[in-house]
């Protein structure tokens, strides 16, 4: 799949601006502490709402302004991209660990651990995932721990059908078969034989979903309840520059920037892997 992908990938321009987007973003984000040029949390009152560098009335070394309270906007949007990469990252990684484990039991057995979860599932359904992830944060109160299992718990359910579908039709094919007649046991088969075919599907869905959690982490930091307010996020910066979109518009415009720049280039790259998944989309 690696030479597939990267075959399509020399094809679509799109997507190759998307994965260069991508990287820039990862090592922003893990260097930071390097290269921002000052400390997120540093105020200085006589320095607030400082416009851009090529604004009349700019500070030198404070790239893209300052906000309400003197902070330098550039290294708020440089440390908000280590939150939003950490949430997104772990909460899909968790909501794939859950996910495909349902997923796979519910295929493999069927049965009531199938009735069992699929129900589950319905359930969760019933409720937006972001209200229900507001409720539980709500209660719980603003933790980067919380947050994660919030979003990841509540995400589960999009990767447990599709490799429950997938798993419904392996589980009939002529490998499986044969591992039954030697001997393997049910696990034995759900990790060796079933979860290297359902790879394909999972990475899709992963890449698409770190966007969409990228998205409920600003959104829940905009309302107060993501991470505590101590830790620049792109959803706490909207939040804060909301009030001055008129005189201060960069505090709020470069964090949403940043934010629907991240999320389209992992978007186009997630439609590429879906469209290399599918040989027919791809050959078309």
């Amino acid at each position: 799949m690696l030479t597939t992908t990267l075959r399509a990938l020399r094809r679509n321009h799109a997507a190759k601006v998307a994965v260069g987007v991508i990287a820039l973003v990862v090592l922003v984000g893990v260097f930071a502490p390097l290269i921002a040029p000052h400390d997120p949390n540093l105020q200085n009152l006589e320095l607030k709402l400082r416009p851009p560098f090529w604004m009349d009335g700019s500070e030198p070394g404070y790239l893209l302004g300052t906000d309400k309270l003197g902070r330098d906007v550039l290294s708020r949007v440089m440390y908000g991209t280590r939150v939003s990469l950490l949430v997104g990252l772990a909460a899909t990684l968790l909501s794939g660990v859950v996910g495909a484990a349902v997923g796979v039991v519910s295929g493999y057995y069927r049965g009531w651990r199938e009735q069992v979860f699929m129900r589950l599932a319905d359930v969760q359904l019933a409720f937006p995932s972001i209200l229900l992830a507001l409720a539980i944060i709500a209660v719980l109160g603003p933790s980067l721990l919380f947050l994660i299992l919030v979003l990841g718990l509540t995400g589960w359910v999009s990767y447990a059908r599709v490799v429950r579908a997938e798993v419904l039709s392996l589980r009939e094919r002529e490998f499986v078969t044969a591992a039954r007649a030697i001997g393997d046991t049910g696990p034995q088969i759900m990790v060796r034989h079933l979860l290297p075919n359902i790879v394909a599907p999972l990475a899709t869905i992963g890449t698409l979903q770190v966007a969409a959690m990228i998205v409920a982490e600003a959104s829940l930091s905009y309302l107060g309840l993501g991470v505590p307010p101590s830790v620049p996020t792109w959803g706490s910066m909207l939040a804060d520059g909301q009030l001055y979109l008129r005189g201060a518009w960069w505090i709020a415009v470069f964090s949403g920037a940043a934010i629907m720049m991240t999320t389209l280039a992992i978007n186009v790259t997630g439609d590429l892997l879906r469209d290399v998944a599918d040989p027919k989309a791809y050959h078309r």
